[in-house]
């Protein structure tokens, strides 16, 4: 059995902010959960001029009671991989967990595009897929609550991604700049 979810959302932001915004979403309040996040990879296709980074996060998971029997130590390493096409305006992400698979793996792919009907917004679909190896009737239960832990995460990671495009407009107004301009003056692209 496999649980699949997907969802679109749109951020009343330029393209170019949101994309920006996305390497500076940790720390942020809604992702307390975030231990670390460390660049593999990174470099510019020189024939497409496409950015594709790979980056390693250390998140804190969480398990329901009647799952700390299974792991025992619910620290989670998510590799993440990106790749920004300036040239369309099209960010896509994807990440999935490196330890823990056969209890659930979770694989996320978000889009992030410039809105069909605005081009002053941003449209982010998300996708994920979640599976489960466990046996003794505990596949299902495992699945349900990955699916409902990744929902909730989701909404989270949005909020947190609207506290970061907030500052970037906050510091922009600070500084008499217009986000965009702030957003590529060559602040390094760190977590």
């Amino acid at each position: 059995m496999v649980k699949f979810y997907q969802h679109t959302f749109s951020f009343e932001h330029a393209w170019d902010n949101v994309t920006y915004a996305f390497w500076l979403r940790y720390p942020n309040p809604f992702a307390s959960h975030v231990i670390g996040c460390d660049v593999i990879d990174r470099h510019v296709d020189p024939d497409t001029g496409v950015l594709r980074t790979t980056r390693l996060i250390h998140k804190q998971g969480v398990m329901p009671r009647w799952g700390r029997h299974l792991i025992k130590n619910a620290d989670a390493y998510i590799v993440e991989e990106s790749e920004v096409d300036p040239k369309t305006q099209t960010m896509v992400t994807r990440t999935k967990n490196l330890n823990h698979v056969r209890v659930m793996q979770v694989e996320e792919t978000l889009t992030f595009t410039v809105h069909p009907e605005n081009p002053k917004w941003t449209q982010v679909k998300t996708e994920a897929r979640i599976v489960s190896e466990m046996r003794w009737g505990l596949t299902g239960r495992v699945e349900n609550f990955g699916i409902t832990k990744f929902m909730d995460n989701s909404v989270r990671a949005r909020k947190g991604m609207a506290h970061i495009l907030e500052r970037l407009r906050h510091n922009a107004a600070l500084a008499g700049t217009p986000v965009a301009a702030a957003a590529t003056t060559g602040a390094p692209l760190d977590c």
